[in-house]
C-alpha cells in the first residue's frame, strides 16, 4: 500500500531523486527547538524541586523534612504527592492535548501546530515565573504540557516528512537531541541559580523557559509546511513548489505523483483511529504503544527528572548534586550525538540491543552499591563510590541517549502509512505522557518503599523490552515508508501474519528473514526449533 513519507520511491523500489538541500536543514533545525523546551522542562522541575527556598514557599512539609533528617530517612524526605503533581502535571495535560493536536496537524498542517505549541509554551512560562502560589504553579505547568502535547504531535511528524530517505533517521534524531540539550541547559541554569542570593533563583530557572519557546514560535513562522501536508489539505500547487524546494531538483514529478496518490487513498479513510485497530495497521499499532511504554520504563525519565533529588538523597551536597545532574546531562547530548551518526548506518535493532546490555548493567551495579553502602540514615555515601554511582548513571543515560531515547520517537514516525499516520503519532504521544506521568507521580513514593531496589525495578524492565527488540522489531533502516509495508511488515516471521497478501518466498538463512534490500528483519525463533 503507497502512503507518503519524507521520501518517496517508485514501485521498484528505486528512490527518487532528492539532495540534501539547506533549506531542509534550516527547517529540522528550526522545528527541532520543540524538543528543547520539552527537555528544558523536564530537566528544571528536578533542579528547582532540590531548592530551599522553593521547597520553603510551594512545599513546606519537604522542606521540613529535608532539614530534619531524623523525620524520614533517606529515601523518603522528598515523597510527597504534591512535589510529584507539580513535576507530572504537564504531563497529564499534554496527554489531553495531544488528541486536539491529532486533528489540528491534519486539518491545519504540521507547521501551524508547532506555532500552536509555542504559543502555549509562553504563556505557561509566564504563569511558572510569576506564581505566587501552588496553584498558580500548576496552571503554568499544564499551559506547559499543552505545549508538549502539540509539540511532540507536529515535530516528528515534521521532521520525518521532510528529510530524505537516507539521512531520515539521523534528522528526526534532531528532536531527541535538543530534548537532551534542553536537559543539560536546564541542570547549567539550575547550578547558577541555586547559587543566588534572596532566594528567587528558582524564578529565573523557570523563566528562562521562555528562550526554547520564543525559539520555536519563531521558527514555526518561519518554516514552510511539509509537501505532505499541503497536498493532504488539498494545496497541490503549493506542495509541488515546495517539494521542488526542498529536493533540490526540477525532477519530481514521479514522487509528487506518489504523494498525491497516498493522499487520496489517506482520504477515503473517514476514521483513522478506528482504521488504526484494523488487523493490517496491528504490528505499527503494537510497536509505537510497546516502544513509548518501554521508553519509560527504562527508569530514564525518573532519573532525569529527579537527578539532582536523588544524588542529593543519596547524600551528595547540594551543589554536587546539581554538578553531577549536569554531568548526566552532558553525557546525554553528547551520546544522542553518536545516534545520529549511528543510526542510518548500523541500523536501529544493533542501538537498541546493545543499549539494552549497558544500561541492564548499569542498573545493577547501582542497586548492589546503594543497598550495601545507603540506609536510612546514613549521612554520606564514601567519595569512591560516589564516584561509582555517577559513572554508572551515566553509562546508563549514554546507553539511553544513543538507542530507546530517539528511537523511541523515530520507529514510530517512521512505520505508519499515511492514512494514519496522524492517528498514530497522537496514540504514540498519548501513551509516552501516560507512561511519563504515571513514573513522575510514582517515583518519590516508589525510591521510599523500595529503596535501592527501584534500580532492579528498572532493570527487569530493561531485560523484557530487549527480549522484545530481539524477536518482535523488525529493521527499518534505509526502508522508505511507502515500502515498509512490503518490505518489512510482510517479511517478518511475525508480523507477516497480520498482512492481507500472501507471503510466499520470504527467505530464511539462519534463522533470520531477510528483506528484499537483504538487511535481517527480525529473530525468527520457529526456525531455531
Amino acid at each position: 500500500m503507497p502512503a507518503g513519507g519524507f521520501s518517496s520511491v517508485a514501485p521498484a523500489g528505486v528512490e527518487f531523486e532528492a539532495k540534501i538541500t539547506p533549506i531542509v536543514i534550516i527547517s529540522c533545525i528550526m522545528a527541532a527547538t520543540g524538543g528543547l523546551m520539552f527537555g528544558y522542562d523536564v530537566g528544571v522541575s528536578g533542579g528547582v524541586t532540590s531548592m530551599p527556598h522553593f521547597l520553603k514557599k510551594f512545599f513546606p512539609v519537604v522542606y521540613r523534612r529535608t532539614n530534619d533528617p531524623g523525620i524520614n530517612g533517606n529515601y523518603c524526605r522528598y515523597d510527597n504527592q504534591g512535589l510529584q503533581w507539580f513535576t507530572s502535571s504537564l504531563y497529564l495535560a499534554g496527554l489531553t492535548a495531544t488528541f486536539f493536536a491529532s486533528y489540528t496537524t491534519r486539518r491545519l498542517g504540521r507547521r501551524l501546530t508547532m506555532l500552536i505549541a509555542g504559543f502555549f509554551f509562553i504563556l505557561g512560562v509566564v504563569f511558572n515565573a510569576a506564581a505566587q502560589d501552588l496553584a498558580m504553579l500548576i496552571v503554568g505547568r499544564i499551559l506547559l504540557g499543552c505545549g508538549v502535547g502539540f509539540a511532540n504531535q507536529a515535530v516528528p511528524l515534521f521532521l520525518s516528512e521532510i528529510a530524505p530517505t537516507r539521512i531520515r533517521g539521523g534528522l528526526n534524531i534532531l528532536f531527541q537531541l535538543n530534548v537532551t540539550i534542553g536537559i543539560l541547559f536546564a541542570g547549567l541554569v539550575n547550578y547558577g541559580t541555586a547559587k543566588i542570593k534572596g532566594g528567587w533563583g528558582w524564578r529565573l530557572s523557570l523563566g528562562l523557559a521562555g528562550i526554547p519557546a520564543l525559539l520555536l514560535t519563531f521558527g514555526a513562522l518561519l518554516v514552510v509546511d511539509s509537501p505532505n501536508s499541503l497536498i493532504e489539505r488539498g494545496h497541490l500547487e503549493q506542495g509541488k513548489a515546495v517539494l521542488k524546494k526542498i529536493r533540490g531538483t526540477d525532477n519530481i514529478q514521479p514522487e509528487f505523483e506518489e504523494l498525491v496518490e497516498a493522499s487520496r487513498l489517506a482520504k477515503q479513510v473517514k476514521h483513522p483511529f478506528r482504521n488504526l485497530l484494523q488487523r493490517r495497521n496491528r504490528p505499527q499499532l503494537v510497536i509505537a504503544i510497546a516502544l513509548q511504554i518501554f521508553q519509560q520504563c527504562t527508569g530514564i525519565n525518573a532519573i532525569m527528572f529527579y537527578a539532582p533529588v536523588l544524588f542529593k538523597t543519596l547524600g551528595f551536597g547540594n551543589d554536587a548534586s546539581l554538578y553531577s545532574a549536569v554531568i548526566t546531562g552532558a553525557v546525554n547530548v553528547l551520546s544522542t550525538i553518536v545516534s545520529i551518526y549511528s543510526v542510518d548506518k548500523v541500523g536501529r535493532r544493533v542501538l537498541l540491543l546493545e543499549a539494552g546490555v549497558q544500561m541492564f548493567f548499569s542498573l545493577v551495579v547501582i542497586a548492589i552499591i546503594l543497598g550495601i553502602k545507603v540506609k536510612d540514615h546514613s549521612d554520606d555515601l564514601h567519595k569512591g563510590f560516589a564516584i561509582l554511582v555517577v559513572v554508572m548513571v551515566c553509562t546508563f543515560v549514554s546507553a539511553f541517549a544513543w538507542s530507546w531515547g530517539p528511537l523511541g520517537w523515530l520507529i514510530p514516525s517512521e512505520t505508519f502509512p499515511l492514512e494514519t499516520r496522524s492517528a498514530g503519532q497522537s496514540v504514540t504521544v498519548c501513551v509516552n505522557l501516560l507512561f511519563t506521568f504515571v513514573i513522575a507521580q510514582a517515583f518519590l513514593s516508589m525510591l521510599c518503599h523500595f529503596k535501592y531496589g527501584i534500580f532492579l525495578f528498572f532493570s527487569s524492565w530493561v531485560l523484557v523490552m530487549s527480549i522484545f527488540t530481539l524477536f518482535l522489531l523488525p529493521e527499518t533502516k534505509n526502508v522508505p515508508i511507502e515500502e515498509m509495508t512490503e518490505r518489512v511488515w510482510k517479511q517478518h516471521w511475525f508480523w507477516k501474519r497480520f498482512m492481507d497478501d500472501d507471503y510466499e518466498g520470504a527467505a530464511v538463512t539462519n534463522g533470520d528473514i531477510i528483506k528484499k534490500n537483504g538487511q535481517a528483519n527480525g529473530f525468527d525463533p520457529t526456525s531455531q526449533l
